[in-house]
């Protein structure tokens, strides 16, 4: 009896060491970045949704959220909810999003509607610049200080002799905060400091002129694309930069846009892979974000 009851107490461990070990694995973000690519037309293009907020609460479910730049699905799901009084989380999702929408949060305080939610759920902008401080204390101050320098570096593209060097220290930089913090993202390094902005894309962008590292590069930061934490445009258009470089045609359709596409059909078989909207869902996407932003 006591064997049997050994056996058992075994296989529960196993059982709850194997569930542990599926909750904590790292997704795949490519299958997210379709989902809400789906989602996003099922609500901007189809014009339903509420059928897009239900379908947004269970890939959050699934998966931790981000907000892309343009597309904002998080804030999004949220808003419909809101509108169409669908349960979202409340209190709860709005906090979820502020550190989300922190790193624009000198653009973002100025937005009365997002103001506006908030303050109907009993948040208001004091609790909402409380929350996006304490957030920017819990940014990685090294690496901001190494990547505001890295992008002035990156900005000194005039005398060739003094770009190629520079290029080479931020891509040896890039290598070893990947080797030792991971991909710098938006959530360890912010966006600005003290007003001085650090675009990591551009800097991701310039290592497609640094020859030596490209094919670490290529491969290392798909990974990063693949863990949600770099954007698939930002990956695409160093590729493509790299392969403008070289007399390829683009991949991706992104650094070049419509003049690099020697084969549509490839490329867009190339944009699915990395979770990548068609070309012409991009131009839909990008008209909305400029006609919202005028």
């Amino acid at each position: 009896m006591k064997q049997h009851q050994n056996i058992r107490f075994l296989s529960l461990n196993s059982l709850m060491i194997c569930l542990l070990f599926y909750c904590c694995k790292s997704k795949d973000y490519i299958a997210y970045y379709h989902k809400v690519n789906e989602i996003d037309s099922i609500n901007r293009a189809a014009k339903q949704p509420e059928k897009a907020a239900d379908l947004y609460r269970k890939l959050f479910r699934k998966y931790r959220p981000l907000n892309q730049e343009r597309i904002e699905e998080y804030e999004t799901y949220i808003k419909i909810s809101d509108k169409y009084h669908k349960k979202f989380g409340g209190k709860k999702s709005l906090y979820r999003l502020i550190p989300l929408i922190a790193p624009y949060w000198k653009y973002r305080q100025q937005d009365p509607e997002l103001i506006q939610l908030y303050k109907k759920y009993g948040i208001d902008s004091l609790n909402m610049e409380q929350k996006v401080a304490k957030w920017e204390k819990n940014l990685n101050r090294q690496l901001i200080d190494s990547f505001v320098v890295a992008y002035e570096r990156d900005q000194v593209r005039l005398n060739n002799s003094d770009r190629i060097e520079n290029d080479k220290k931020n891509a040896e930089l890039l290598k070893w905060t990947f080797e030792n913090y991971g991909f710098p993202s938006q959530q360890k390094i912010g966006l600005y400091y003290k007003e001085v902005f650090i675009p990591m894309g551009t800097i991701l962008l310039h290592m497609a002129d640094v020859e030596e590292y490209h094919p670490y590069f290529k491969t290392k930061i798909l990974e990063y694309v693949k863990s949600g934490e770099c954007p698939p445009r930002d990956y695409a258009a160093m590729v493509d930069r790299y392969n403008m470089h070289h007399g390829i045609p683009d991949t991706y359709a992104v650094y070049m846009g419509y003049k690099g596409i020697k084969d549509s059909v490839q490329v867009k078989r190339d944009r699915k892979k990395i979770g990548l909207p068609t070309l012409t869902y991009r131009g839909k996407i990008i008209k909305d974000f400029l006609e919202k932003n005028k």
